[in-house]
């Protein structure tokens, strides 16, 4: 089957990354797996080795179906799914599925995911299962080798992206992949991370105040952290590096050399002056 670019298919082909990422999620037969993207499914016919109950979840119908009928396993379009096997294939968008309800009637609530992800939709799908209700205890992740070195940068080379995931999780780069693994050859190399979430509930006003902060303090990547905060917030530049300040950082600090909780500190400075 000829993949198709608009959907960012490249299919990985290579059996000793294959093994690499089923060590990596050292998996045992009570674990519960969501592989997002499996395509032609080489991945999935490791996963089905090693996991007790996995959910697929294919946007490409064609390829969802003949997996369905390579592995025999039960095919939905719902999110209601009868495990005949302790496998099955949902066709359809991640980004579009309504994931606390799939988890939710399916009891999948203590679960990770191993995935190839597409890599146009990297940060949302990210962001989806680290935001969501029941998050994944862990991610084993295929991305662009690029991302995932921006993903697990520390404080000198932070962004809003590591900022962001790392808010949520622990994160580590496992093992970079050559382009040479993937059928079509794609133009650029990868790389495995893991992602663990650190369990901890966050609050909807505690994600927004973070979240405001950050997005503040990156607005302008040229600028220093007071001069951002001063710009975004309408402060006197006086009154955001007092803030900085009770922050405990210095105050001509750059947003990239600080740490998830250094922002943790600046925000809870910021909402008290």
């Amino acid at each position: 089957m000829k993949p198709k670019k608009s959907l960012g298919q490249n299919f990985l082909k290579d059996q000793t990354v294959l093994d690499k990422i089923i060590q990596a999620a050292d998996l045992s037969l009570d674990d519960l797996v969501v592989e997002v993207g499996p395509g032609e499914g080489a991945l999935t016919k490791e996963l089905v080795k090693y996991a007790n109950k996995i959910i697929c979840i294919e946007k490409d119908e064609s390829l969802a179906n003949k997996l369905a009928d390579n592995f025999q396993f039960s095919m939905t379009n719902d999110q209601i799914l009868n495990f005949k096997n302790k496998t099955a294939i949902i066709a359809g968008d991640i980004l579009e599925i309504n994931l606390p309800e799939l988890i939710e009637k399916n009891d999948f609530k203590n679960y990770k995911v191993i995935a190839n992800i597409p890599y146009y939709i990297t940060s949302p799908i990210i962001q989806l299962f680290l935001e969501t209700k029941y998050p994944p205890t862990e991610m084993i992740l295929m991305v662009q080798k690029e991302v995932a070195q921006r993903i697990c940068a520390g404080p000198g080379q932070m962004s809003i992206l590591a900022a962001a995931v790392q808010y949520y999780a622990q994160v580590e780069l496992l093992f970079h992949v050559d382009k040479k693994s993937f059928w079509p050859v794609p133009e650029v190399d990868s790389a495995v991370i893991r992602v663990t979430h650190n369990s901890k509930c966050v609050t909807q006003n505690e994600r927004k105040n973070f979240f405001r902060i950050v997005r503040a303090g990156f607005s302008a990547k040229r600028k220093t952290l007071a001069n951002n905060l001063a710009n975004s917030f309408q402060l006197d530049r006086e009154i955001a590096e007092e803030a900085i300040k009770k922050a405990g950082l210095e105050p001509n600090v750059r947003a990239q050399e600080l740490s998830v909780e250094d922002w943790k500190k600046l925000t809870d400075a910021k909402l008290r002056m």
